[in-house]
Parts: C-alpha cells; sequence; structure tokens
C-alpha cells in the first residue's frame, strides 16, 4: 500500500509510540485519524503533524466504551470517507505479582487490576479492529490493521494482565488474518521489547535494568525503530498473519 495520502487511524496516540508511529507516517504525506482519551495529548500530536502539512484529526474516545467507539469511526468516515489503515496501539500496564507473601500476610493481585489492563488492551483492540474492518468491507477497501503486541506476550513475572492481554492481541491480529483476507485485508502485529516510553518508565527501576541485562543490544529500542515497522507492514503487500518482533533479541 503507498502511504501517501492514505487514511490511518491510531489509538493511543496521545503519547508514546502512538505520537511518533503519527508524525512518522505523516512525513510520508499519510492523512492523520487520531483517538485517545488524553484531548492535550491529541492535540500535541495534531500539532506535529500539521506542522508536516498533513491533515490530521483528532477523536476524544475510550477505547473500551462500545459507543463512542462505534461514534469516533463513524466521525472517522463523515471526515475522511474511508479508511485504509488502523494501527491498535492504545494500551496501559499496571504490573503486580499474582499473589506475593510477605511477613504480614499474603497479597493478590486484584480483580481490578486484571481486568482494567484487558479491557484498554484487549477489548479495545477487539472494539476498533471491528469497526475498522466493518467500513473496510462496506467500502471494498483493501486494508491493513496493525495490533501492537509486546515481548512480554510469551509470559513474564509480574505481568500476569498485560502479558496475556498482548497474547491475545498477538492471536487476533492471526485470527483476523484468515478471516478478512478474503476481502483484501491483512492483519498483522508487532510484538516491540523494551522501548523508550512513558510506559516503559512506570516499570520499577531495579526491574527495568535486570531485563535490559537480557536484551543482547543492551539499550532500549527507539519508538521511530517501532514506526520504522509500522511502515513496512503498511508498504509490503504480502505481509499478513504474522507477529513483527522488534525486541533486540529480547527473551524474557
Amino acid at each position: 500500500m503507498n502511504i501517501e495520502n492514505s487514511v490511518v487511524v491510531i489509538t493511543g496516540a496521545g503519547q508514546g509510540l502512538g505520537q511518533m508511529m503519527a508524525v512518522t507516517l505523516a512525513q510520508m504525506g499519510a492523512q492523520l485519524a487520531l483517538i485517545d482519551v488524553n484531548t492535550a495529548g491529541l492535540r500535541k500530536t495534531q500539532d506535529q503533524c500539521h506542522m508536516l502539512n498533513s491533515m490530521a484529526r483528532i477523536y476524544e474516545a475510550d477505547v473500551t466504551n462500545e459507543a463512542e467507539v462505534e461514534q469516533a469511526f463513524l466521525n472517522i468516515m463523515e471526515d475522511f470517507e474511508h479508511i485504509d489503515t488502523l494501527i491498535n496501539n492504545a494500551g496501559i500496564l499496571d504490573d503486580g505479582l499474582l499473589v506475593q507473601k510477605s511477613q504480614t500476610g499474603t497479597s493478590k493481585m486484584s480483580l481490578e487490576q486484571f481486568q482494567t489492563v484487558m479491557d484498554v488492551n484487549v477489548t479495545g483492540t477487539f472494539l476498533c479492529g471491528r469497526e475498522a474492518a466493518k467500513w473496510m468491507i462496506e467500502n471494498e477497501t483493501k486494508g491493513v490493521i496493525i495490533n501492537i503486541s509486546s515481548a512480554a506476550r510469551a509470559g513474564n513475572i509480574g505481568q500476569t494482565n498485560y502479558a496475556a492481554s498482548k497474547a491475545a492481541v498477538t492471536t487476533m491480529a492471526v485470527g483476523w488474518a484468515r478471516e478478512l483476507g478474503q476481502y483484501g485485508i491483512r492483519v498483522a502485529a508487532i510484538a516491540p521489547g523494551l522501548i523508550d516510553t512513558p510506559m516503559a518508565m512506570q516499570i520499577n527501576g531495579d526491574k527495568l535494568e535486570q531485563m535490559l541485562s537480557m536484551v543482547p543490544l543492551a539499550r532500549l529500542g527507539e519508538p521511530t525503530e517501532i514506526a520504522h515497522s509500522v511502515r513496512y507492514i503498511i508498504e509490503n503487500d504480502y505481509f499478513t498473519g504474522r507477529v513483527l518482533e522488534i525486541d533486540g533479541g529480547l527473551r524474557l
């Protein structure tokens, strides 16, 4: 797919990877539909895209809310008339051990802590992927859906909720690729490792250092390196149903 003049929807576009993806694609002439709950962050991303002479519109929506997602995509269709690419990037992190014994007793990961991460990372990906696919099919657009997964999808200490959510979005990408290929729609996933974003900075310092010691390249990845991977998937018309691992060789 040619990125220039294509319409790209990015969730979680208010900061971090979402913001860098938007800027990178804006540099290539894409038109951006930016979704987030963070309006201030969205406006900053929009301003950067406008500085690059790219059309960018913002849509404040909670990806876990079905009605808000449906309305956001309806508004995008009214503004742009079609959707070429969806990048399911919105996600959160809230680490904790499943159970932990201490001198004061045994603590447990709360259902709320587990469910909140699953709601944003999994339900949000499902809702946005469903709406994008619907409009692509109805408009006969041979589009692309990219789910942002994680190296943690294989399972990681202290990340029951996050790892499960990222395994789920990976399997959704594979399943959707098989379902939607008949319409000419490609679906893939990117599994970043430790990337220099606000989310990575939430990881406890000691744990982050420990994880970095497991990266052969011995550094955090750059958001631009993930954005480059997004570009590759969009432009390569034979890439579908696969996971692109951009993790510096990290094995958790």
